[in-house]
């Protein structure tokens, strides 16, 4: 161990007042900004390297002893808070000595608060450590965790204590949902003990015991999967239904309750369709929790005070001594019942088709449901889907049920008054119109959304023009500026809805929508002038990306309003900004017709130049850059008058395959096929001296997952790899230049295709 004052460590008195300052802040983070909090984990990463913080978690500190179970409980809350907020560099850098401290702190069996402190820091590092650094602990984590689980379980058993066992299987669900499928070599150790819990766990004062296993089992079953949670499924849903049943004769505000609703989510996703024969035993009680009404009441002074030692209920002063009350308690299992309900119908479909009547008039009014924001997210959230359940049962049905979304939902997008619940809604409507398809709004409709959308156009200008004037005001200072770039950061995410808003409408109603589009137009050319901010000129290029992939030929009038802001933004320093433009320039290709024509022409030194630039494959770049490669592909196949192609062929060869853009990529690919099938001599190369190269890209294709057993593509290389295989000593010379990982992908894509 390292002695007092070597580096890192506070020795003097000073520098210990400063530690604890820094714990504190640590602790309580919302009171510094960011820079700050990088600071405190910069002067802080030399004191876990001496295991200061560590000592006191496992009782020791450098030089003297300090058992105190506060000490060791508050050493694992701040090593908890640093696993939040300075995750994933935290967890890479010290996962070995925090993981060891914390199961070490866990097997310690003389303080009940501190094994639960350490178990629950333990949840919060597992939530951002990379799979494969849990996996070097997994043999110890999962011995140290059972051991524990046993001596837990005997506690409960002889005496009742439950404290530390409640947060051990929070832990192991944890565990369990972060190595996913390695956890089946475990699972025969742990599921005994946890059906035992379940059972034992009956008393009122072991409901949150009770559920929170009931949790971990589901999680645990989530992660191995239905063919080895088979064994043990009828079990598990019999507890379940048990539970359940017990639920329907219990309080409202019954701990066990959310923890069930999420646990039959789980079971559903576990089991798919088999799952569908419990659902009329699930769906009953989720109805009566998802359209419980609130207990609000107008009270005076007095009576507010007489009811303040009542956690359940939230007051708002209306001024003459009179305040409104709402009862919260019940808010969150209503939001959670909600959001079951979404998450079945998304699930199930054809099994949860007689159910979608009666969730859809629950759910509209619930657009409204000011008390609760995540209430209104569920009721957003829930549409296409129930829309996609309705089509099930026909056309003229979902026509009916599409009647009685629709207006609410746009007005809802209008009155919204949260940025996050109103980008749901927004989010739900666009994707409602794609299922719905062209023709789907009338004329009162548009003109609605229209009017909407416009003053949320104008709306994120002005909000631009007053955060400009609070940076000139006299109290303009950093904690002001965060604020305003928080402000910023919603507005410009509302501005991505309005974006996908608009491209549910090109993609459905294609060329017809664009004369109602037209009152946006002046709003959206002035998104991508020069002097607007950069995410501004990101959207708006997607926007007239939109309009020209979907409304072509039409699209080529709008031509002078984005030809060279489209041009100029391929120089642009955001990557996100280069690729809207590269994007654009290749749907011109391949949407635009022969007027795009001089335009694919002037775009191939631009993206060239891109392509080229030292730095373009980091990981800020690769994205914008695989844009511009699937670009170049796009101009040679659709314009290749534009284009001297067999000169820019060889180069286009050079830099594939594409990694990062799974739907470019594959693009690039068809290219490719259509080229070799061709027999094109450029491609293929003399002597066939480019073939080893295309063997390359399709292995690497395959080993990036850019290849799906779906897709036609697969087949049309497996029959490239087939034909090459007919001369063996070409084959030698191609699996020759690739790696063991690299063969073996080629041979997958030779199973399934």
């Amino acid at each position: 161990m390292a002695a007092a004052g070597s580096a890192g460590l506070p020795a003097t008195v000073s520098e210990k007042q400063e530690f604890y300052q820094l714990l504190k802040n640590l602790i309580n983070p919302s009171c510094m900004v960011r820079r700050q909090a990088e600071e405190v984990y910069e002067n802080i990463s030399g004191l876990c390297k001496t295991t200061f913080l560590l000592d006191a978690v496992r009782n020791r500190r450098a030089g003297y002893e300090d058992p105190h179970p506060r000490v060791r409980a508050a050493a694992c809350t701040t090593l908890g808070q640093m696993a939040t907020d300075f995750a994933p560099g935290f967890q890479k850098k010290f996962h070995e000595i925090v993981i060891t401290a914390l199961l070490r702190t866990m097997e310690n069996q003389g303080n009940q608060r501190v094994q639960s402190h350490a178990a629950s820091a333990l949840v919060i590092f597992i939530e951002d450590c990379p799979k494969s650094l849990l996996l070097l602990y997994l043999e110890n984590m999962i011995k140290s965790l059972h051991s524990i689980l046993v001596i837990k379980l005997q506690e409960l058993i002889r005496n009742g204590t439950k404290l530390a066992l409640e947060q051990l299987v929070t832990t192991i669900a944890s565990v369990a949902d972060a190595i996913e499928e390695s956890f089946i070599p475990y699972y025969d150790i742990f599921m005994p003990s946890l059906k035992h819990v379940v059972e034992l766990a009956v008393q009122k004062e072991l409901k949150l015991l009770r559920g929170k296993t009931i949790e971990c089992i589901s999680h645990v079953g989530l992660a191995v999967g239905k063919e080895k949670f088979m064994q043990d499924a009828s079990n598990v849903m019999q507890l379940l239904l048990k539970t359940q049943s017990d639920l329907n004769n219990m309080e409202d505000d019954d701990p066990q309750t959310s923890y069930m609703v999420s646990a039959w989510a789980r079971m559903c996703k576990i089991l798919g369709k088999d799952f569908e024969q419990y659902l009329p035993l699930v769906i009953e009680p989720l109805f009566k929790t998802a359209s419980a009404k609130p207990d609000v009441a107008l009270l005076d002074t007095q009576d507010v005070e007489n009811m303040s030692d009542d956690d359940g209920w939230q007051f708002v002063n209306l001024g003459d001594q009179q305040s409104f009350g709402i009862k919260t308690s019940g808010l969150e299992a209503k939001a959670t019942a909600c959001q079951m309900l979404v998450y079945y119908a998304k699930e199930l479909r054809e099994g949860f088709v007689e159910y979608t009547e009666q969730v859809v008039k629950m759910m509209v009014p619930l657009l409204k449901f000011y008390f609760h924001d995540n209430v209104r997210v569920a009721a957003a959230e829930a549409m296409p889907f129930l829309l996609e359940c309705a089509r099930i049962r026909g056309s003229e049905y979902l026509s009916q049920m599409w009647q009685f979304i629709c207006d609410p939902l746009i007005k809802a997008i209008g009155t919204e008054p949260d940025t996050d619940v109103l980008s749901e809604i927004m989010n739900s409507f666009a994707k409602s119109i794609e299922v719905m398809g062209d023709g789907c709004l009338n004329d009162e409709h548009l003109e609605e959304l229209g009017g909407i959308l416009k003053a949320k156009l104008e709306g994120h200008f002005k909000n631009q023009e007053l955060r400009q004037v609070k940076r000139q005001e006299e109290n303009y200072d950093q904690q002001v500026e965060m604020s305003l770039q928080d402000e910023d950061e919603c507005d410009v995410y509302i501005l991505t809805k309005v974006s996908d808003i608009l491209h549910s409408l090109f993609s459905t109603y294609k060329e017809k929508i664009l004369p109602w589009f037209e009152q946006l137009l002046p709003l959206i050319v002035n998104l991508i002038c020069s002097s607007r901010p950069w995410p501004d000129r990101q959207w708006g290029l997607c926007i007239f990306d939109d309009i020209i992939e979907h409304c072509s030929p039409t699209s080529f009038k709008y031509v002078e309003y984005f030809r060279w802001p489209m041009l100029l933004n391929m120089r642009d320093n955001n990557p996100e900004v280069r690729q809207a433009a590269a994007y654009g320039l290749g749907v011109m290709a391949q949407f635009g017709g022969d007027d795009y024509r001089s335009l694919c022409s002037e775009a191939v030194p631009l993206l060239v130049k891109v392509i080229k630039c030292a730095n373009s494959k980091t990981k800020k770049n690769v994205i914008a850059t695989e844009n511009c490669i699937s670009a170049i592909g796009k101009i040679m196949k659709f314009k290749p008058n534009c284009v001297n192609v067999d000169e820019v062929l060889p180069h286009w060869l050079s830099w594939l395959p594409l990694h990062e853009d799974k739907e470019e990529a594959i693009q690039t690919l068809n290219f490719l096929c259509d080229l070799i099938e061709s027999n094109h001599p450029v491609v293929i190369g003399p002597n066939n001296s480019n073939l080893p190269k295309i063997i390359s890209i399709i292995a690497e294709g395959k080993l990036n997952e850019t290849i799906s057993h779906e897709d036609p593509c697969a087949k049309r290389l497996a029959d490239v790899v087939r034909q090459i295989q007919t001369s063996e000593e070409l084959w030698l010379e191609c699996t020759s230049q690739l790696d063991d990982e690299q063969q073996e992908a080629l041979q997958e894509l030779l199973s399934f295709a």
